[in-house]
């Protein structure tokens, strides 16, 4: 099984990457609580987003070793800022709805962050029999799910995760 995690709270910093921000202090409860909540498998691989956001999740998440797999990042969006959850949130949709495009200054097209993500779980998927626990990124992992279900992208999905949440996956990408 793979439990796809989204990373906590980030610290949020217009004059920053988004791909650079930590966890905000402010969130971490909200990570322990998700590793109190018995959500996440006892005995898995553990693999992470370079993010510090991502990697700050999972060092909070197991006391098991965390493998950073860099493919694993989310759709790589350089340092555009948005004015509001609302305008990020309508950029994100015309990504989904436009995949082969740049939806923002210095976006990836979504195809090129659903061929890598899905390159890097197949293998790490190949390579670690049982279950995986990849910390990471929501857009990331709504267009991962897309793949592995291969049901269209759950825009209503991924706008009701939380920071942090998880999703579980039973099917293999292989």
């Amino acid at each position: 099984m793979l439990h796809l995690v989204r990373h906590g709270r980030p610290l949020l910093d217009p004059d920053a990457a988004a791909d650079t921000w930590p966890l905000d202090p402010a969130g971490l409860a909200d990570v322990d609580a998700l590793r109190a909540s018995g959500r996440l498998p006892a005995d898995a691989d553990w693999f992470s987003s370079p993010e510090p956001k991502a990697r700050e999740t999972a060092a909070r998440l197991t006391d098991r070793p965390v493998t950073v797999v860099d493919d694993l990042g989310e759709q790589r969006r350089g340092a555009h800022w948005f004015d509001s959850a609302e305008s990020f949130g309508a950029a994100v949709r015309t990504a989904f709805e436009r995949p082969d495009d740049s939806a923002a200054p210095g976006w990836e097209p979504l195809t090129r962050t659903r061929a890598r993500v899905l390159a890097a779980v197949r293998l790490l998927v190949s390579e670690h029999p049982g279950d995986l626990v990849l910390v990471g990124h929501g857009t990331a992992w709504t267009v991962l799910v897309a793949e592995l279900t291969g049901r269209p992208p759950d825009l209503a999905s991924w706008a009701r995760l939380e920071m942090p949440d998880v999703w579980t996956v039973g099917d293999s990408p292989e």
